[in-house]
């Protein structure tokens, strides 16, 4: 594909346009021209990005490689919350499901409307529904350029793997070079330079995740992203997982009567890290622990986790060392949970209260396996 791009304007003529010009020889300002040769029928691809300073021709680049109906510019509704704006006739999972995909995975921005989200939900959010809709051809502009570094990175990696599932062509805007380790796209051109290169030049950083056992003093941190409105769990042991020293994901664990077995609850992972995969490795590499007997009873035990997260669940699905052991659609009584636990203590010869479910909010339970599922 040959791009031709040449844009012109009336030629300046005022007296400061004139003196400019004197200063610093230069004839004229009204004409830009940008040839490029783009040999993208060679091979398929899924993503490409025209990478560049401002100024260099990336959006004329963009519009001319699949048109100009080709540019993503959703218009949002005023009022209504992101999950109804995307995709209102489609299914329902596939929304949270995108949204957690492009690493929005909290809840309360989903019921809130476009306009309010700050500007990194915005992008996820815009993200979300370019996956959710998913055109055969489409072109994003602005990539990342609204989002601190952290959120661009990590976002890149995210919808990168996302957009990659719906077997569409997407490319991508950016003034930015630092996403393309993180997105490896298929190809990048470089309007800075005029040089076009095919994928695998770029490695994907390692993230390097350190897991400490700690106390409850890390739930307020991550209480007002977890998508549920819960204290602190008593009685249980705490984990954090850090990168680069900074705190990114929490999780607490318990115990069932009679040692029987694990609770893991209270997953959270911090906004800036979520559709990075850090979560899925944080808790398999928390209920490996606790299934190889690294726990405070040293004891062997498998672990159960509940959610009501659609992303979740789905992860938890596809993970080969989960199995899933439940699910209720309209949750479950604490009266008739309560009755449980008493009948199982009585036989394990010890007594206590409590249960759990009371509420209306479909369940989904997995039992960690490790290497025998």
């Amino acid at each position: 594909m040959k791009i031709d791009v040449h844009h012109t304007c009336a030629d300046a003529g005022s007296y400061r346009a004139a003196r400019v010009k004197s200063l610093f020889n230069v004839e004229s300002g009204a004409e830009f021209r940008l040839q490029a040769e783009l040999p993208l029928e060679a091979r398929p691809w899924a993503i490409g990005i025209v990478v560049g300073p401002s100024g260099s021709g990336k959006t004329s680049v963009g519009r001319a490689v699949f048109g100009p109906k080709a540019m993503w510019a959703p218009r949002w509704p005023s009022g209504a919350p992101v999950i109804d704006a995307i995709a209102p006739a489609g299914p329902f999972d596939a929304v949270p499901a995108a949204l957690s995909a492009v690493g929005l995975g909290s809840v309360p921005a989903w019921l809130r409307p476009y306009r309010v989200l700050s500007q990194g939900e915005q992008f996820r959010a815009s993200l979300a529904r370019l996956v959710c809709e998913a055109p055969k051809r489409a072109v994003v502009d602005e990539f990342t350029s609204v989002v601190d570094r952290q959120i661009a990175q990590v976002g890149a990696l995210a919808f990168g793997k996302a957009w990659r599932r719906t077997g569409g062509q997407c490319v991508l805007l950016s003034c930015h070079y630092d996403v393309l380790d993180w997105l490896q796209p298929d190809w990048v051109f470089d309007t800075a330079t005029g040089r076009f290169s095919w994928g695998s030049l770029w490695r994907r950083p390692q993230i390097e995740l350190a897991i400490e056992q700690t106390d409850g003093a890390w739930w307020p941190l991550f209480e007002p992203h977890h998508y549920l409105k819960l204290p602190r769990m008593v009685g249980a042991s705490y984990y954090v997982g850090l990168v680069n020293g900074l705190p990114v994901a929490h999780l607490a664990v318990s115990t069932r009567p009679g040692l029987i077995e694990a609770r893991a609850c209270r997953l959270v992972v911090m906004p800036e890290w979520q559709g990075a995969g850090v979560g899925m490795r944080f808790l398999n590499a928390v209920c490996a622990a606790w299934l190889a007997g690294r726990n405070r009873y040293a004891k062997p035990m498998r672990s159960l986790f509940h959610t009501s997260h659609p992303g979740l669940a789905a992860a938890l699905r596809r993970d080969p060392d989960w199995t899933q052991v439940s699910g209720f659609l309209v949750g479950s009584s604490r009266a008739r949970c309560a009755a449980s636990i008493l009948r199982s203590g009585a036989k394990l010869g010890f007594s206590g209260g409590g249960g759990y479910g009371g509420h209306f909010r479909a369940v989904q339970g997995f039992r960690y396996l490790g290497g025998a599922a």
